[in-house]
Parts: structure tokens; sequence; C-alpha cells
């Protein structure tokens, strides 16, 4: 996935070879080559992609950052107002916390149509207490507006029941 810096590197190299075939469309000009005009449609293009390739660095990305959280997985997603994520079985309180509320940042949509205007982000993982016996377990989830990108009344509520049946973590 593209990041705001690569995009703005790319769009600084594309105005190079802008600027790299405006010399050679002078050139041509004044050699009076046959494929002059064909030049300056190739260096105005080259300029359009790169003014459109630094205006997309611009505005495409505006992930926030929420510390403590873990990599997570979406593995259900309605493209309206549910979404499921997957989670390590050994993660923390204080990490699923932060990881509800990076996921519902990151997943966050203006496009996203809810008949009540909340997004709700459940977060599951699966323990396997037997060989060949899976248990699924929803940890918790966030509620967060779909008509605000910074919800400020962000709900996350856990299910104690299913976190009490996690493995704990080695105190080493």
């Amino acid at each position: 996935m593209f990041s705001t810096v690569a995009l703005q590197t790319y769009a600084q190299w594309i105005a190079i070879l802008g600027g790299v075939l405006t010399l050679v469309t002078i050139v041509a000009w004044i050699a009076s080559w046959g494929i002059r005009y064909r030049l300056v449609g190739i260096t105005s293009f080259t300029f359009v992609v790169a003014a459109s390739v630094f205006a997309l660095g611009l505005g495409l990305f505006q992930r926030t950052a929420v510390p403590g959280s873990v990599a997570y997985a979406r593995v259900f997603d309605t493209d309206t107002d549910r979404i499921v994520i997957s989670l390590p079985a050994t993660i923390r309180p204080d990490q699923l916390d932060a990881t509800l509320r990076q996921a519902a940042s990151d997943l966050f949509s203006p496009g996203r149509a809810s008949s009540t205007g909340v997004l709700t982000v459940r977060a599951r993982t699966v323990l396997h207490p037997q060989a060949g016996i899976s248990l699924p377990l929803y940890l918790g989830e966030a509620r967060r507006s779909l008509s605000s990108r910074e919800d400020e009344n962000m709900a996350v509520e856990f299910y104690q029941d299913n976190i009490a049946l996690l493995p704990k973590a080695d105190a080493s």
C-alpha cells in the first residue's frame, strides 16, 4: 500500500521527468523535429500526472495511530455498518481497547450507509481448546458515528466473560 511520503516522492520524480521532457521539447522546437507536437502533449500530460499524484498524496491518507494497538485482520465487512476484525488470542485488555479504537478509525468511511448512522466494529479471536476444535470468541466492540471522521463519543464495550477465557500471558 502507498504511503503519503511515497506518493510525494513519486510526484517529485514525475515532476523532474516533466522538467527533462520540457528541455527535450524546447530542443525539438528549435531543431524543428517532426515529433515536437507529440512532445508537447507528452510533457503536458506528465505535469498533469505529477500534479494528480501530489494531490492524491495530500488527501488520501488520514489515519490516526492509536498507541498500544496490535495488528488486526478484517474478516467480515458488510460495507455498511458492521465489521468484524480478528485478533490474536494473546491480546491484553488494554491492547483490545486500543485496537478497537484503531480499527474504528481506520475503517471509517463517509461512503458507508447505515439506517442508524452508527458503525459497529466487533473484535474476535479463535481459541483451540483441544486438537481439532475451534472456539470463536467475540471480545468486544466499538460503536462510532458515521457522520463525522472524528468521533469523541466512541463507545467501546468489552465482553468480560469471553476475555476471561483467553490464555494468560506469562509474566516473565
